[in-house]
């Protein structure tokens, strides 16, 4: 029985830290866009597609 006395409030005290980091990231807007940051983890800024191949380059390929 005593073991409850440690167990429920402790419980407690974690569920009210999961609402409040729940309340701040909604809050600070971190659901407004969800479609574009699962694009954007795809897209690299630095890759760019390769120049069209000449068949007249001399490459013999």
């Amino acid at each position: 029985m005593s073991v409850l006395a440690l167990l429920i409030p402790t419980s407690i005290g974690l569920g009210l830290i999961g609402l409040a980091a729940f309340l701040w990231s909604m809050r600070n807007g971190q659901y407004e866009d969800l479609d574009g940051s699962a694009e954007r983890v795809l897209l690299d800024d630095e890759d760019r597609p390769l120049p069209p191949r000449d068949e007249a380059d001399g490459d013999g390929r």
